[in-house]
């Protein structure tokens, strides 16, 4: 058998390798622990200051279990926590740098295996995509959805409920102590939101791309099923080492296709985009933007919030995932998992236990529910736009715009009285891209303007070179790359100039003669960088565009060689 790749630590009968086993042997491991058994490395991304990850500690000893259970040695090490509703500027910012951290503790420490323990939005992806760079037989374990929210009788689910219940007190159709209310019943148990936004999506694509086992994606936090398949993954990861199952092995083309056609039979979040592709330029799959189309046809089959009305504990008790694999049927592409077989595997059997929560491809949510990849002069990389959480009619539409030259600006004015705005007007906020804010934070939503919100509007086109939350909705096109920072279009839009959008035709134009672009351009000055310090300064000098994942440029690829020097 090869020699494992812990024994360059352990296995060693010289002064290197008694001061690795000796140091280990002050948390109580007996001699037999160093055996050459493999060792499996749990990353974890618990902290109190994630609530979404709250619950993986305990995760984390379920998992021990289950290594132990396969004769394996299990040791837990933690991660940077990228808590995304209380980072600011935005986790995003973040997501890199947690990659790296994932990447250089698995690099630098004498394990076989890993196990990523993450949840919360940008956790998942940044382990992935630090475990994919190493290339160590790995796995995900995901901290798993909230109970459904309840406040007055009814469900609500946190992020879309938020969204609405702000705009609701804007338009006097809600008082502040109902609001304040609401906030209590929101988060009832440990997890990530329980609507399909980010930190489920992600959950979910993990599951379909064949990197976690069958019901990741929707069992709650708390629900002792997770417990269980915690256990079976560390059983599962020891495995994996023996038969040297690698990121790499299923992390294809096929996989990355599956979890954009995946991605729209579950309304998945718009964040999925930028993720998928940081992750491939990690593994060396060819994917860009424009693949994204593949979903644009497929139909919304989870009629979960926000492109939906159910929650993830509803989805979870009408099947989860394998059931919507099972109703993909053959538009998936053949691709390996940790299982070691095909994912089709993941689909045999499942049955639906409510067809209004998991709908048929004959009898949709939406026949249509991928994302659409819009281009054209204000957008020559690319922007997207979510049709399944969209109004049909805004879907087409050519009017003038209003800009915002920044978040400042936009927070400053949304609620003017006098704000020259109509229902039909196009909104545009610049400097919210990867270098602009930095980090490219979730306001792309905007909100509606005050006096509009008076008058029952409650949505409009909205253009930047932001995200928005995987539980928002509305019109909003995002991610206008290149950002206005880096000197893209979306930098020359003035007030009153006309945008046309086609999401059937995948345009976005700014219709504006060459001539006058030009002249703007020629007047054009980047603003100032707000951080010159830093891992942030790093980020804004190194940072890749929207369209190529927003990783960092000397992150991209992957280094598999062990490390030879010692420290001692």
């Amino acid at each position: 058998m090869t020699k494992r790749r812990s024994q360059h630590w352990y296995g060693k009968l010289d002064k290197d390798g008694f001061i690795h086993r000796s140091w280990m042997k002050n948390q109580g491991y007996p001699d037999h622990a160093f055996d050459g058994r493999p060792v499996i490395g749990i990353c974890n991304t618990w902290s109190e200051l994630t609530p979404c990850n709250s619950g993986l500690r305990d995760l984390a000893e379920m998992v021990k279990r289950g290594v132990w259970e396969a004769g394996g040695f299990p040791v837990e090490f933690p991660v940077m926590s990228l808590g995304e509703t209380q980072m600011k500027p935005t986790a995003m910012l973040f997501r890199n740098l947690l990659a790296m951290d994932v990447e250089e503790s698995i690099r630098a420490y004498g394990i076989d295996g890993v196990v990523l323990l993450g949840g919360c939005d940008k956790t998942t992806p940044g382990q992935l995509m630090g475990a994919a760079s190493v290339d160590l037989p790995s796995i995900v374990v995901s901290s798993g959805p909230m109970l459904n929210g309840k406040w007055k009788g009814k469900d609500i689910g946190s992020g879309t409920d938020v969204w609405k219940f702000s705009e609701a007190v804007r338009a006097g159709e809600m008082t502040l102590q109902d609001f304040m209310a609401a906030e209590s019943g929101m988060s009832r148990s440990k997890g990530v939101c329980m609507t399909m936004g980010t930190a489920s999506t992600m959950a979910s694509l993990v599951e379909v791309m064949g990197m976690a086992l069958p019901t990741n994606a929707a069992l709650p936090a708390v629900d002792a099923r997770r417990q269980a398949l915690a256990h079976l993954t560390g059983k599962r990861i020891v495995e994996m080492v023996d038969e040297d199952l690698k990121p790499s092995d299923i992390l294809t083309k096929e996989a990355f296709e599956n979890a954009i056609l995946a991605n729209a039979a579950v309304g998945g979040s718009t964040n999925a985009v930028v993720h998928l592709l940081a992750l491939a330029g990690r593994v060396g799959v060819d994917l860009s933007l424009d693949d994204f189309e593949l979903g644009s046809e497929i139909p919304l089959l989870v009629n979960c919030m926000p492109s939906g009305k159910y929650l993830m504990e509803d989805f979870c008790y009408a099947g989860g995932m394998p059931v919507v694999l099972n109703r993909l049927g053959d538009k998936l592409r053949s691709s390996k998992t940790v299982l070691g077989g095909d994912i089709s595997v993941y689909a045999d059997g499942a049955e639906c236990y409510n067809d209004d929560v998991i709908k048929t491809v004959d009898d949709p949510v939406k026949p249509a529910a991928g994302l659409r990849v819009l281009k054209g002069n204000l957008a020559p990389n690319g922007a997207i736009v979510k049709p399944s959480a969209a109004t049909d009619r805004l879907l087409e539409h050519e009017a003038e715009a209003f800009v915002f030259e920044n978040i400042e600006d936009l927070k400053a004015n949304i609620d003017r009285d006098d704000l020259p705005v109509t229902p039909d007007t196009i909104l545009v906020l610049k400097g919210c891209g990867p270098k602009g804010y930095p980090g490219m934070p979730e306001v792309g939503n905007m909100p509606i303007p005050a006096k509009l919100v008076r008058q029952g509007i409650k949505d409009m086109i909205r253009v930047s070179d932001a995200r928005m939350s995987g539980t928002a909705f509305g019109t909003v096109i995002l991610h206008v790359s290149p950002e206005a920072q880096a000197g893209g279009p979306l930098a020359l839009v003035k007030t009153g100039d006309r945008i046309r959008v086609s999401a059937s035709k995948g345009e976005l134009e700014l219709l504006v003669d060459d001539a006058e672009l030009e002249t703007r351009r020629a007047a054009w000055e980047p603003d100032a960088e707000h951080y010159m310090r830093g891992y942030a300064k790093l980020y804004v000098d190194h940072v890749l565009q929207a369209d190529q994942g927003a990783d960092l440029d000397f992150l991209v690829g992957k280094d598999t060689r062990l490390v030879t020097r010692e420290s001692h």
